[in-house]
This record gives C-alpha cells, sequence and structure tokens, in this order.
C-alpha cells in the first residue's frame, strides 16, 4: 500500500514539473517577439500572406470552362446553275384539220373507221357526183360547139382575106370576118374555164384528207344533206405527231431574259444552250421529251400583262393529247461559276439576309449578302462572300460576331463534281473583289 502511494506522489510531482515548463513558454515567445526588428516583421508578414494566397489558390472550387458553341460548316460551292422558270401550258396539235364539204349534195359513203390514222389524201366520203357529172359532160359539149364555131369563123376569115387583096371584098367584109373568128376564140377559152369549174366540182363530190393524223368521229350521216346549204363540217384530223404547247410569261420574265441577253424564242448557234421545256403529265411524271421554244409573241396583252410562248415537243407514243393542260418547267438561264449557299444557311430579318462565315481561326463573322435566283434547295449569291470562305450550315442560332466556334464538317455535304464550262463566264476573283468592294 506504502509503495503504491509513493509511485502516484512521483507521478504527481512530474506532472506538475511539466506545467510549470508549459508556463514558460508564451513569456519566452513574447520575449522573442518583442526582440524582431521591423524589417524582420514585414517579411514575415509578406511570407504570411504569400503563404495564405497560396493556399486560397490551391485549395480554392474552380469553374467549369464554358463550352464553345459547335457548328458545322461547308465551303461555298461554284457550280453552273440552271434557272428555270414554271407556267402554266396548254397542249395543241401541230395540224388540226376540219373536214368540210365544198359542194352541196347527199352523203353517200363513209370509208374510213372513226378514231383511226389516216394517210394524206386518203379518200373519206363521197358526195352523190351525179349532178356535177352531168354539168361536166355539159360544159364538155359547150366546149366542143364552140370549137366547131371557131373552126368556121377561121376558115371564112380565110377566105375573105385573099379577096380583100385583089378587092374583090370590102374592108368591112373582113373586119366582120376578123371579129368573128376573135370571138369564137374567147367564147372556147370560156368553155375551157367552165369545164375546169365543173371537174373542180365534180371532184369535190370526193372528200379526201389534206393532211396525215388520227381523224375524229364522223359529224353527219349517211344521206344528210351537206355542203353549203346543210351541214359542211364532216370531220376532224388531228396531227399529233409533234404537239405544240402554248404558255403565257410576264414582262418581268422578258425584262430579266434581256438582261442576261437571253431572247426567249429565237435560238442562238453561238451559244451551247437555248430555253427548252419540260412537261409533267397529270401523273406527275416528267415526259421524256423536251421541246425547244420557237416562238415568242411579240407584243404583251395589255389585259394580262402577259406574252405568249410556244413549244414544240415531239410525241411519237401520242401520250400527249390536244386540250390538255400541263405544267411547263422553261430554262430561262444558265447562270456558270456562279457562288452557291445552302438555303438553310440564310438568316433573313428586317436588315437584309445575311449568313455566318467562319475564319481559318475559328472565328465567325456576320455577313450580308445580295441574293439571287433561288434553285431548288440551294440559293445564287451575287455579292458579300468569296468563293473559299467557309459558311456555317448548321448551329448559328447562338453565334455572334466575332465568336469562336467549334467546328464540325457537315456530314450531307457532298460537293458536285464540277462540269466544264459552256461558255465563259466571269471569274472568281472578279466576284471576290466586287465582295471586297
Amino acid at each position: 500500500m506504502s509503495s503504491t502511494t509513493e509511485k502516484l506522489i512521483q507521478n504527481g510531482t512530474k506532472l506538475l514539473k511539466k506545467v510549470e515548463r508549459y508556463k514558460s513558454v508564451p513569456a519566452n515567445l513574447l520575449s522573442r517577439i518583442q526582440r524582431i526588428t521591423f524589417r524582420q516583421g514585414i517579411f514575415l508578414l509578406v511570407a504570411a500572406g504569400g503563404l495564405i494566397t497560396g493556399l486560397y489558390f490551391l485549395f480554392r472550387s474552380r469553374p467549369e470552362p464554358v463550352p464553345l458553341p459547335t457548328v458545322s460548316i461547308q465551303p461555298v460551292e461554284i457550280k453552273d446553275m440552271e434557272v428555270y422558270g414554271e407556267y402554266v401550258g396548254r397542249i395543241r396539235a401541230q395540224q388540226f384539220v376540219e373536214i368540210r364539204a365544198r359542194v352541196e349534195g347527199y352523203l353517200e359513203k363513209m370509208l374510213f373507221d372513226e378514231g383511226t390514222y389516216i394517210k394524206k389524201n386518203q379518200l373519206l366520203f363521197v358526195i352523190d357526183p351525179n349532178l356535177y357529172r352531168a354539168r361536166v359532160e355539159k360544159v364538155k359539149a359547150q366546149l366542143n360547139k364552140n370549137r366547131s364555131l371557131e373552126q368556121k369563123a377561121e376558115r371564112d376569115l380565110n377566105r375573105i382575106r385573099p379577096l380583100y387583096e385583089q378587092n374583090a371584098a370590102s374592108q368591112l367584109d373582113l373586119d366582120n370576118a376578123i371579129a368573128a373568128h376573135e370571138s369564137a376564140k374567147a367564147e372556147v377559152e370560156m368553155s375551157k374555164a367552165d369545164l375546169i369549174q365543173a371537174e373542180m366540182a365534180l371532184s369535190y363530190t370526193s372528200v379526201r384528207s389534206p393532211i396525215a393524223g388520227y381523224i375524229s368521229e364522223r359529224n353527219v350521216d349517211i344521206g344528210t344533206l351537206v355542203g353549203p346549204g346543210g351541214k359542211s363540217l364532216l370531220a376532224t384530223v388531228v396531227k399529233s405527231d409533234t404537239i405544240l404547247v402554248d404558255f403565257s410569261m410576264t414582262g418581268l420574265d422578258y425584262l430579266k431574259s434581256k438582261e442576261r441577253n437571253v431572247n426567249i424564242g429565237q435560238k442562238v448557234m453561238e451559244r451551247k444552250w437555248n430555253p427548252f421545256i419540260t412537261i409533267t403529265l397529270p401523273d406527275n411524271t416528267v415526259y421524256p421529251y423536251s421541246g425547244l421554244v420557237d416562238f415568242a409573241d411579240p407584243q404583251v396583252d395589255p389585259k394580262t400583262g402577259t406574252f405568249t410562248v410556244r413549244a414544240a415537243i415531239a410525241n411519237p407514243d401520242h401520250i400527249l393529247l390536244p386540250g390538255q393542260t400541263t405544267r411547263v418547267k422553261l430554262l430561262l438561264d444558265v447562270r456558270e461559276n456562279a457562288m452557291v449557299v445552302p438555303q438553310k444557311a440564310l438568316i433573313i430579318d428586317k436588315g437584309g439576309a445575311y449568313i455566318f462565315v467562319v475564319r481559318p481561326d475559328s472565328v465567325c463573322e456576320k455577313r450580308f449578302i445580295e441574293l439571287g435566283p433561288e434553285i431548288d434547295n440551294s440559293v445564287i449569291v451575287e455579292r458579300g462572300i468569296a468563293p473559299s470562305e467557309n459558311i456555317v450550315v448548321e448551329g448559328y442560332h447562338k453565334l455572334v460576331h466575332g465568336g469562336k466556334v467549334q467546328i464540325v464538317p457537315d456530314p450531307s455535304f457532298t460537293p458536285d463534281q464540277p462540269e466544264l464550262p459552256r461558255f465563259s463566264a466571269p471569274a472568281a476573283d472578279s466576284l471576290a473583289n466586287d465582295t471586297n468592294r
């Protein structure tokens, strides 16, 4: 028991000595601080401030970086663009002939099948020819009579003339013989003309087709009185191996074509293209043949402000029927080496149309442009960009002028293989110079 008490007293004594030792530390520290000079104090403050600043930047929460806008780009295309106009056209036959009765009579025969193809000069109808054949015979008889009178007058003249030379006949007798002979000759000529008329009237009783084509149904029945006193229209013949398409263009279309030195309706041999049309069938399929515009009306209709244009198209299979209405697509112009951008890249507001162009340093620029014709999903740009520039086609909604972007190529872009220019055009450099100006 006494040994345990002694150990406790010894441990307590050691603890008191340690406490006394630690009590003396602040006093020693204070005495050391008092011995620090002003320069040493400044140095310690600067070191402490640097340490605190380093710890702040080391352990602070760093903000996440703002991502750049992602855009899809594609280069400006340079290619030949065909400019078309669409109109409503009406199909008509190249030739449309009405078969009419030229003489009066009763219709005796019809020598064709309705709706079939007939040849040129084919016999179609026969009108009762008896009356006209009798007239021909009567005129022939009159001609023979007049020829006989001419021969008698010529013989009388031949008898009188020697007697007059021998003073056995008077001047009056000679003059009468000459007049009788001349009158007989005139009667013969009149009879010949009457015979020609009678034979023509007789030939008109056989009605023939003046052209080859398809014939309509007959307009009269057998036994009907036809001709000037009755029905004269017997049938119609349509030649539609080649058809004509009529459509109307506006005065503005004419002015635009003149600006490009394109004369609608005139073929220019020096140019490798000429205005042609394609048409759409009622089932929305495109007719396989195209037609060249061969006529344009030289004046504008003041009521409609339009002028008529005509084109001829081959119709070997007779798919097109006269009288049909169709959609016409006309080649108005070919823009050579045009700068083309997709329509989805355009932004249009009150200030005009503009696009975003991405520079080589990935900085975008807002560029106002002058638009040309729209063709399908593309637009021709007259000025405002250069051929070598890249334009933003997707992702331009969050862009600002002068901002950096992250570029992603447009996967849908497939550049067309450029065709050789069909004729000379302004160089792309000149277009770029116009843009810079």
